[in-house]
């Protein structure tokens, strides 16, 4: 319950251009976790502007308004915070690990800090998919898959209003089913469909080249599907076979290729409590160009609701991860990395953040895919374990970072 009352009072707390009291909201935005509306200024009874806001599970939450000017501004509101009122910060952003701003932010409020956006920053905020905020040495992420139509709902929410008055204010998302243009941004050509980059991870399961990763990594991609090996020139792969219910896809590399390296599948059980690996390329273009490894157990035998097909695994995995290998302290493969709980929503449903969730396709939903897909592919006995260091350096050759364009419509799960 504070939750929504902070994310109410972070709402009429904005000031766009000096605007410092504020009433409201009329009408509504509702976009995925963004809510918000029409507001008025306090003292004058005048509109002042539209606002959305939603709260991430990093404890932050982000406002983002247009005032009746045109101006757009995206605010960082915490309970936490303790500012002192005109105390100025910059903050760095990064979207998709590309394009980078810097935001001058002034604490207007005790646990708020607002920065104008420039036109140019509003469109790439639109449509990017993740935002990295720094600050100082705070650094933190942000998930942005409904600012398209959010952004569109408030261009409409000013229009509308300015227009009609506040009286009128009604649903202002009704004409943001899709993700609208920013003001000054032009639209794709006609029956055309926005795309942008995507990533995952795969690895190599046959010397002829089959590759294998989720189907999500590669649903939704118009073009050609990138294979990399680190350090390596990319190679466009092929789609062999995919299967949507298990979330699994088979890629092969160009005939010309061959590998003399190849990931092999554990041919025993894996147990609760047993030791686990797992490599890929999350955030791939922000964190590194080289593979992460991280490390965990299997913290259960079933997944959600209790699903047999895959594994629980406490090993940290991050958007980017999809479709990686999951190695057994041996070295051979027990899973195929999947995704991970999402923990805001469970955090908005059960007032906890849940830590360490993460999950991965049993071998035995895999070996029933390379069966049916006619895959020559090895199986190996747990033998001696080896040192985390050796279990990656032996998976370099054929584990592959998966990029492609998507439509805007596109899994976003990655």
């Amino acid at each position: 319950m504070w939750l929504k009352s902070f994310v109410v009072a972070s709402l009429l707390q904005l000031i766009v251009a000096g605007i410092a009291h504020a009433k409201g909201p009329f009408g509504s935005v509702n976009v995925g976790n963004w809510i918000g509306g029409a507001f008025s200024n306090d003292e004058t009874g005048a509109f002042s502007h539209c606002a959305a806001t939603t709260p991430y599970a990093n404890g932050v939450i982000l406002v983002v308004s247009q005032n009746a000017a045109g101006t757009w501004s995206l605010a960082f509101a915490s309970p936490s915070y303790r500012f002192n009122k005109g105390e100025n910060a910059a903050i760095d952003v990064t979207f998709d690990g590309q394009e980078q701003a810097r935001l001058f932010a002034t604490a207007y409020q005790p646990n708020m800090l607002t920065a104008i956006m420039p036109l140019n920053v509003v469109r790439t905020f639109q449509k990017a998919s993740l935002m990295v905020a720094t600050a100082g040495r705070a650094v933190l992420n942000f998930d942005l898959t409904s600012t398209g139509p959010v952004i569109a709902a408030l261009a409409n929410c000013v229009t509308k209003v300015k227009a009609d008055g506040l009286d009128k204010a009604g649903d202002f998302t009704k004409i943001a089913a899709k993700p609208q243009p920013a003001p000054d941004k032009q639209a794709p050509p006609a029956g055309g469909k926005p795309a942008r980059a995507k990533s995952g991870t795969g690895f190599v399961v046959s010397a002829s080249g089959h590759i294998v990763t989720n189907n999500h990594v590669i649903n939704g991609c118009v073009g050609d599907i990138k294979g990399n090996l680190t350090g390596e020139a990319a190679m466009t792969l092929r789609v062999v076979s995919n299967d949507a219910n298990n979330d699994l896809a088979l890629l092969q590399a160009p005939s010309t290729t061959t590998f003399k390296d190849f990931a092999r599948i554990r041919d025993r059980s894996i147990r609760s409590g047993d030791s686990v690996v797992a490599i890929g390329f999350p955030y791939h273009g922000m964190l590194t160009s080289d593979f992460t490894v991280t490390t965990g157990i299997v913290s259960s035998l079933s997944g959600m609701r209790n699903d047999t097909r895959f594994l629980q695994i406490s090993a940290p995995v991050q958007p980017g991860n999809s479709g990686g290998p999951l190695f057994d302290a041996t070295g051979q493969i027990v899973g195929v990395v999947t995704g991970k709980v999402d923990a805001l929503r469970i955090a908005v449903a059960t007032g906890n953040i849940p830590e360490n969730i993460n999950f991965a396709i049993k071998t035995g939903v895999l070996r029933d895919f390379l069966d049916n897909s006619v895959v020559p592919y090895q199986t190996a006995e747990p033998k001696g374990e080896l040192k985390t260091t050796d279990i990656a350096g032996n998976a370099r050759p054929y584990t592959m970072l998966i990029s492609c364009n998507a439509t805007e419509q596109a899994d976003a799960k990655r």
